[in-house]
């Protein structure tokens, strides 16, 4: 059976280009890409749905809020989205990403405790301190490997269920100032080479450094303590998100994932998060390759979906980080039932390395 390809009017994509010209200013540097993606297929949804139900979905858009639009981090955003299966593989992984498509990811939804968290980040503050790793320099690169994979919501027709893309190698590099980059992920990139994240963007723009596009050298600069550094992610995340507590953890959590930060900031962020209301321990949680450790996590009331990181239980090093559906939740989301992993990553390798797409394992 062939796939629905509606599209958009084109107010609808001229309004989308709009929104996302101005949110690539406010996502880390080289996510705007992964998020458009995903929106433009959200659009795509939203279209079908109401050309299909007109009484009851006319008026539904796709959730944006806050000044700009409600992506509001790599797992959250992942999260939020209802992608239409051709919108990125065709219906069979042959389309452009050429990744394999399977069933929903699903998981035991592990017991959550708010006794324990100040312990764990304590714990896991004073390994973040202790972390060596090199200052980086100008003229290097900082180089993430991570492994991820996520569930989607596929249309066929007029058949939905969920679906999932399957477990994928990210590199990714970056300049200290953030203005070179380059990216190497089969789901947001056309071409098995990647493609490059060096400014100024598709849209012309050379985005400021900040908190959701933080550059090394951004991040050399900010405050250490956690109560003031806490203080600032409020106030630049203020109107995103489903709420400034919910917005202030996936912030947070987006750093851990795909940046650089010196020890002395990790410590500080870490600390942050532990004065973060809603934040508990779950005794169990897997990483996108199967390594089980402890997580610091938090629900979002208004999604059911609840952002964790994970960690080595002895060691207390970051694993990785997932997105589970915990609650039913309502509208296109329906068919996404608790127990559903939304987004998956490990991060496997984090280094220096001396030039734009060098591996450590070439570096010297």
């Amino acid at each position: 059976m062939s796939a629905n390809t509606s599209r958009p009017d084109p107010g609808e994509w001229e309004e989308a280009a709009r929104l996302l010209s101005r949110t690539a200013r406010d996502l880390p540097t080289g996510r705007h890409d992964h998020h458009r993606e995903r929106l433009m297929a959200r659009i795509e949804q939203e279209q079908r749905t109401r050309e299909t139900s007109p009484g009851t979905a006319k008026a539904r858009r796709p959730r944006l809020s806050g000044p700009a639009i409600a992506l509001p981090a790599l797992a959250a955003a992942v999260a939020a989205a209802v992608i239409a299966g051709t919108a990125m593989t065709g219906g069979n992984g042959d389309g452009p990403h050429r990744l394999a498509t399977g069933p929903a990811l699903t998981t035991r939804i592990g017991a959550a405790s708010p006794d324990g968290v100040s312990r764990l980040l304590d714990q896991v503050s004073l390994v973040a301190a202790k972390d060596d790793h090199p200052v980086l320099k100008p003229g290097q690169y900082v180089y993430i490997e991570s492994k991820a994979a996520d569930t989607f919501v596929k249309t066929v027709g007029d058949k939905t269920s969920l679906a999932s893309h399957a477990l994928h190698k990210r590199q990714v590099w970056y300049s200290p100032d953030g203005t070179k980059g380059w990216l190497i992920d089969p789901s947001v990139n056309d071409r098995p080479e990647g493609e490059t994240l060096s400014l100024p963007d598709e849209q012309g723009n050379t985005p400021v450094a900040g908190l959701n596009n933080p550059s090394y050298d951004y991040l050399a600069k900010l405050t250490t303590d956690p109560d003031t550094l806490l203080t600032k992610i409020y106030k630049e995340t203020k109107g995103h998100g489903n709420s400034p507590d919910q917005e202030a953890f996936t912030t947070i959590g987006d750093l851990l994932v795909e940046s650089y930060p010196p020890p002395a900031l990790s410590k500080a962020l870490f600390k942050a998060a532990a004065k973060i209301p809603g934040v508990v321990t779950v005794h169990d949680a897997v990483d996108a390759v199967g390594r089980h450790g402890v997580a610091v996590a938090r629900l979002d009331e208004q999604s059911g979906q609840r952002e964790e990181w994970i960690f080595d239980r002895n060691t207390h090093v970051f694993l990785g980080e997932r997105s589970v559906q915990v609650r039913r939740s309502g509208g296109l989301d329906r068919v996404i039932k608790p127990g559903t992993v939304l987004f998956t990553n490990a991060v496997l390798r984090r280094a220096v390395v001396d030039g734009m797409k060098e591996v450590p394992a070439q570096a010297g």
